[in-house]
């Protein structure tokens, strides 16, 4: 499966080989079973301002900056063209509402994941559309034997978020400057897939929520699993030796 999906990946993209050096994560739906929390969140911050949003609508767009969000969806329902501030102020009453929940749990699989990369001598990056420092800080505390801070792109660290290329592109360059051909990206939603594919790396497509296997391949993930556990499961065997 893997093979022949890297075969395909190389011969789309012209390119001479598949060599990963590092491996760079989404952070919700992928490292943290946050999503249900943060689809609560939107709904109830974007209903304070007038918005209909939709639990669906959190999952597909789930890996944008949220300031990106909600201007479009600001834009499609209330006609307002709203500044980057207005947004911001926006986007804070969602992260408010969703500190008060219960802390997300890391997904099975995550760790035993990491440690066979490391020990394959792979770097580890973390790409989010999060701008939540709490979340920044948390991810230092739960993988901070496998990734530092110099290695994480946040929504700060770029001008164009996911679908944009520009979120991985920068987490190439932060893990030495890397060529996408040197790079896999793991990812659960449409838009960060999309991401992923447009910077031109080998994109994995972890489906953990509610969409249909279909929504991401239509992004042309490069392979689909079920669940990070899977992909833990396969990785020396399938993947890389």
């Amino acid at each position: 499966m893997f093979q022949q999906a890297i075969k395909k990946y190389l011969e789309e993209h012209g390119f001479g080989c598949f060599n990963p050096k590092v491996v760079l994560f989404d952070m919700d739906g992928v490292l943290y079973n946050s999503m249900p929390h943060h689809a609560i969140a939107w709904q109830k911050a974007m209903k304070e301002f007038g918005i209909h949003f939709t639990a669906e609508d959190s999952y597909a767009t789930e890996g944008m900056r949220g300031v990106d969000t909600i201007r479009i969806y600001a834009k499609k329902q209330l006609g307002k063209d709203l500044t980057e501030a207005e947004a911001q102020a926006m986007y804070d009453e969602k992260t408010r509402l969703f500190h008060l929940m219960p802390e997300a749990p890391i997904f099975d699989g995550v760790l035993d994941l990491m440690k066979q990369i490391t020990a394959d001598g792979l770097k580890i990056g973390i790409v989010t559309g999060s701008g939540q420092r709490p979340l920044i800080k948390r991810l230092i505390a739960d993988f901070g034997e496998f990734v530092d801070r110099q290695h994480i792109v946040t929504a700060y660290d770029i001008q164009h978020g996911k679908p944009s290329p520009d979120p991985y592109h920068k987490g190439l360059q932060l893990a030495g400057g890397l060529q996408p051909w040197e790079g896999i990206v793991v990812e659960n939603a449409p838009m960060g897939i999309r991401s992923g594919v447009a910077a031109k790396i080998f994109t994995i497509g972890v489906n953990s929520g509610p969409l249909p296997d279909k929504a991401l391949a239509d992004e042309r993930a490069n392979i689909i699993l079920p669940s990070i556990r899977e992909l833990s499961n396969n990785w020396n065997h399938l993947f890389l030796k």
